[in-house]
């Protein structure tokens, strides 16, 4: 897929079958020896869970076991980091479960041998599907409308080294042209439909996961894939799920 030269922006981060072996996140997340949170067994132990749960993908399931997840929360719940539970981490919102982010990153990849070319994710939070999706494609543009999240994902990513990750402050719902045709977009925040300025910023052969609301209403979810083929769109229903509604604006 032909993807247009990145554009230039103030909100880079600088500077900042078998089981599958973890390796490091670039070169900053090292794999420490030891039994504590820093261990490459702990996170080991997590994907073995993720695999009981059926995800398959080698390239998902490495950089599941690559990135510390407990570096993205708060130090009183670090310890609940590995679980494959949803935990706070401020201002409302939550770092999605490990079985979500991994699912919804399969789904993105569709099986692909390669890495993604430019993803677009919408609802930064603390950064974490961030660093994963940083593994699986060549570019991520991460978008948040919380101001204090999108502060917060900048100091957890800094240290990171992530080269390829840009984090953006606005409205999520508009997406960001200017980085636009993307080869997927992720979405960690679901609305009434699918906005339109994101498959307009969808490239032709590219994918989009997000949650949208059910049919069963009472703020039930759906997550929804959308496949942007030469003839059209198409989409598919899957499993219920639970978001953070999608908002516009910013705040």
């Amino acid at each position: 897929m032909s993807m247009k030269e990145r554009p230039a922006f103030p909100a880079r981060v600088q500077g900042v079958g078998e089981r599958p072996k973890p390796r490091p996140v670039a070169t900053a997340i090292a794999q420490p020896q030891g039994i504590g949170l820093d261990s490459g067994a702990v996170r080991q132990r997590m994907v073995d869970k993720l695999m009981g749960l059926g995800v398959r993908d080698p390239a998902v399931l490495e950089a599941m076991a690559s990135v510390e997840r407990h570096r993205f929360v708060d130090s009183a719940l670090a310890n609940q980091a590995y679980e494959d539970t949803s935990l706070p981490i401020g201002l409302g919102q939550t770092i999605s479960k490990p079985s979500v982010v991994a699912r919804m990153a399969e789904l993105l990849r569709n099986g692909s041998s390669d890495k993604l070319g430019r993803v677009l994710e919408i609802g930064t939070g603390c950064g974490y599907q961030a660093a994963v999706l940083s593994q699986l494609s060549s570019e991520v543009y991460s978008m948040e409308r919380l101001r204090g999240l999108h502060d917060k994902a900048r100091a957890n990513l800094r240290t990171l080294f992530l080269r390829n990750v840009h984090l953006l402050f606005g409205d999520g719902m508009l997406g960001f042209p200017q980085g636009a045709p993307y080869a997927g977009i992720i979405a960690a925040a679901g609305g009434e439909a699918i906005p339109p300025a994101w498959i307009e910023q969808l490239a032709v052969g590219g994918r989009l996961v997000a949650p949208v609301a059910g049919s069963g209403g009472a703020g039930q979810q759906v997550l929804m894939v959308v496949d942007k083929t030469p003839q059209g769109l198409r989409q598919t229903v899957l499993e219920a799920v639970h978001f953070v509604p999608l908002k516009s604006g910013f705040a």
